[in-house]
């Protein structure tokens, strides 16, 4: 039995999409929108360990499994489709047997997860520990004192570069910045008067959207000298620097209290 012939007797409603197996064999909705091809044998583990869209998931993410009709950066429409659609079954003991037979009874184990990488103790020692002053500043420095310049061409007028939160379909890049900057200070409950503490602010947009709108005496640091080079012209330019101010500064070095 093929590898797709014994995928489709065990989902419930069939493949939802056309689907191409690395032993050559093809099955699945022929007139779906979407082609899944299955590239090796770990890509069946992941399928066979964990059935439905986890394994599916599992699979895509670890480039087994390959995906025509959508964007390679943006699954997600099809993730939804399979959501409702991708369910399997058991079928009777002896069809069940036959089948995992054809796939493989090993290929029930899961793949194993590449190792987690550790730096020996020696190394630590030589290199610096993890989040010591040298080596954050480094990684900080190396990051993001390419110019602002560069920055100001990749993030646009926010100069955000965490997620943003689209308030609708159509907003903008920016207008979904100061909608996240903005979700995040109501969370926080803000009010006029307190004093608010951004570690790692990069360039000081969530520090000046609360400073503006919420009148609070907002500190930022970052390990950037360009980052807080860049902020600071820009509170100067918004006229905040009486609640504003970004530092470059590590944040073991702020010396208030009570924020």
């Amino acid at each position: 039995m093929t590898i797709a012939a014994a995928l489709e007797k065990l989902m419930r409603h069939g493949m939802p999409f056309r689907f191409e197996a690395f032993d050559g064999s093809t099955g699945g909705d022929t007139d779906s929108p979407y082609t899944v091809r299955l590239l090796n044998e770990r890509g069946l583990r992941y399928l066979m360990s964990h059935p439905g869209d986890l394994g599916f998931a599992r699979a895509y993410v670890a480039g087994d499994l390959e995906i025509d009709g959508i964007h390679p950066g943006d699954p997600y429409e099809l993730m939804r489709h399979f959501r409702s659609r991708l369910t399997f079954k058991l079928p009777p003991p002896g069809e069940l047997l036959t089948v995992l037979r054809s796939l493989g009874l090993a290929n029930l184990i899961a793949p194993t997860p590449p190792p987690e990488e550790h730096l020996s103790r020696a190394r630590r020692a030589f290199e610096g520990w993890r989040h010591s002053r040298q080596r954050d500043a480094e990684a900080i420095h190396h990051h993001y004192d390419v110019s602002n310049r560069f920055y100001e061409l990749v993030l646009g007028p926010s100069m955000a570069y965490t997620c943003a939160v689209y308030p609708e379909l159509d907003a903008t890049l920016e207008q979904a910045q100061v909608e996240k900057f903005d979700l995040i200070c109501r969370k926080l409950d803000l009010k006029p008067g307190q004093r608010l503490l951004d570690l790692g602010c990069g360039w000081g947009g969530m520090v000046r959207h609360a400073a503006e709108h919420y009148g609070v005496q907002a500190l930022g640091v970052t390990l950037s000298e360009q980052q807080a080079m860049w902020a600071q012209q820009a509170i100067k330019e918004q006229r905040l620097d009486d609640r504003a101010e970004v530092r470059f500064l590590d944040y073991r070095d702020v010396t208030e209290r009570d924020f």
